[in-house]
């Protein structure tokens, strides 16, 4: 578009991009909650005048910015954009039109220039507690705890008091929650202002214009990568644990020319069990696996998506019906990058990795402290990283989610728990030329005078993370109460003492392990990542 050279637009691009990532900052330091201050369970986006994407927090949730524009369609459907005034926020947590599951909170603000709206800005935060009794054995949305309706939560500045008073009458830890929120309209503010000192310094006009740029730029970046591969259909699928029995995903992957179509046609029925994958939150990790495998460098924005193409029929596990539960949907949404790849693997085989420890591993613990004082804490811990063409997987970091891992010490100054083992798994990652990543063994114990309730939902301990290439699978995940194995998906009552392990599962490995490069192999030996060599000898 005439009026920005290749300097100007990289000078406003990278300068609105750092806005983004300042106002991350500045929402996790003002937060009141443990799973936006340690885990970074959250993102930030703005959004041009119709509510496309143009840039977003650099450490922001894949599906959290990837499901925010829709998010925002679905609001000014409900409240016509000409009834909104400066200072008025939106909200909602609804699964169908949001992140896929109550837990995520959304807020997105109009920003106004000169009378009209010329952006917006929003932030998706996860709310440990959002009432009700969110359980593995859930058999609709309505038992997943509290739906917040489309409403303005504040009006020209002022809080709604009756959106105020439904969250305060509905949560466990009200004051958390609304303190993140809350915190969001402080970013919100100071964000705006300085959108507004950017775009005068850069001599931006219009910042429609400034995101067209951006968008046509990233839509080029994007069909060139495609247009790069070789033109191909390829099928592979993918079995969950599932719940009474597994669950199949499939898909067709399709490349033409400088487009590309995934179609996962045939996939099995959505499910009355809380992981069914709402169509935002599958769009949203598929479109991710496409990028990071042809165009990580270009920051994410509506332009990148625009060559993809995604059917998922109605009804079917990544594209259920209202009321369907939707509470672990990431235990099937997950599943979804990784089966890109593995689909990708056959046309460009060097740009994928292996199966990952996904989906992401994490648990509840509820209960009173000894004052009487209610807590409720979730804990996120990874698997190993499948193998990479050039280098072995990491260990203990699980893609596709990126949230990060509390600090133990702070976990056990939250509740009555003390984490009395963390350590990795030898033998974990699967073997091959590239080795997985090594997954890790945690144990808690309860160590209150009142009981603990644990309640986890968990993947890959019946079908671990595949190689590919000819390399192996990693090990498959376990958990055990007090030595025992228990059920994968479960809500469990710790009694004083009793001690819940988790042994998350191991990455895949990639090519032939008999390729795998002596020193190396040397080397896993001496640092006892591998114990037994023999299955690379074969």
């Amino acid at each position: 578009m005439a009026g920005f050279t290749a300097l100007s637009l990289g000078s406003a691009w990278s300068r609105v991009a750092g806005l983004m990532d300042e106002a991350a900052q500045n929402f996790v330091r003002t937060s009141f909650s443990s799973v936006v201050r340690d885990n970074w369970d959250m993102a930030i986006g703005l959004m041009d005048s119709a509510g496309r994407q143009f840039a977003q927090s650099s450490r922001s949730v894949p599906s959290f910015v990837g499901t925010m524009p829709v998010t925002l369609g679905h609001m000014l459907a409900r409240i016509p954009r000409e009834s909104l005034r400066p200072g008025d926020v939106l909200i909602s947590n609804d699964g169908y039109l949001g992140t896929g599951h109550l837990n995520d909170i959304t807020t997105i603000r109009p920003i106004f220039r000169e009378g009209r709206i010329a952006a917006w800005i929003g932030g998706t935060f996860h709310s440990t507690d959002i009432g009700g009794a969110p359980s593995v054995d859930a058999r609709d949305a309505w038992e997943e705890g509290l739906t917040i309706p489309i409403a303005r939560i504040l009006k020209g500045g002022i809080e709604n008091e009756d959106v105020i008073a439904f969250l305060e009458a509905n949560l466990r830890q009200p004051d958390e929650t609304l303190g993140d929120i809350r915190a969001l309209f402080a970013v919100y503010e100071q964000a705006e202002s300085r959108l507004f000192r950017i775009v005068a310094e850069e001599g931006i006009a219009d910042i429609d214009a400034l995101a067209a740029e951006i968008f046509a730029r990233s839509e080029r970046s994007m069909r060139q990568a495609i247009a790069a591969a070789p033109d191909g259909e390829v099928t592979d699928q993918v079995t969950s644990d599932g719940f009474e029995h597994p669950v199949t995903i499939r898909l067709r992957l399709a490349v033409k020319g400088d487009a590309l179509t995934l179609d996962f046609t045939g996939t099995d029925p959505q499910i009355a069990r809380p992981v069914n994958s709402p169509l935002n939150f599958s769009r949203a990790y598929s479109h991710y696996a496409v990028k990071c495998a042809f165009d990580p460098e270009t920051p994410n924005n509506d332009g990148c998506f625009r060559p993809i193409s995604l059917i998922a029929p109605e009804g079917s596990i990544v594209n259920p019906r209202r009321p369907a539960p939707v509470w672990g949907r990431h235990l099937t949404g997950h599943y979804l990058p990784i089966l890109v790849l593995a689909a990708l693997g056959k046309l460009i085989p060097d740009r994928v990795i292996a199966e990952c420890g996904s989906p992401l591993w994490n648990c509840y613990f509820t209960g009173e402290q000894a004052d009487g004082r209610r807590y409720v804490r979730m804990f996120f811990m990874n698997g190993g990283h499948g193998a990479l063409p050039m280098r072995d997987g990491p260990a203990c970091l699980s893609f596709p989610s990126n949230v990060a891992t509390q600090p133990v010490e702070q976990f056990e100054n939250a509740v009555p728990m003390l984490l009395t083992e963390k350590r990795l798994i030898p033998d974990s990652g699967g073997a091959g030329r590239m080795r997985g990543g090594l997954s890790q063994r945690l144990t808690f114990e309860a160590t209150g005078p009142k009981p603990v309730t644990v309640t986890y939902r968990h993947e890959r301990v019946q079908h671990p993370p595949r190689g590919i290439l000819g390399g192996l699978a990693g090990r498959a995940g376990r958990d055990l109460l007090n030595g025992t194995p228990v059920a994968a998906k479960a809500r469990v009552t710790l009694a004083p003492g009793d001690r819940i392990t988790f042994e998350t599962p191991g990455g895949g490995g990639l090519g032939p392990p008999a390729e795998r490069d002596a020193d190396a192999l040397a080397r896993d030996i001496a640092e006892g990542y591998v114990t037994d060599a023999t299955v690379y000898r074969a």
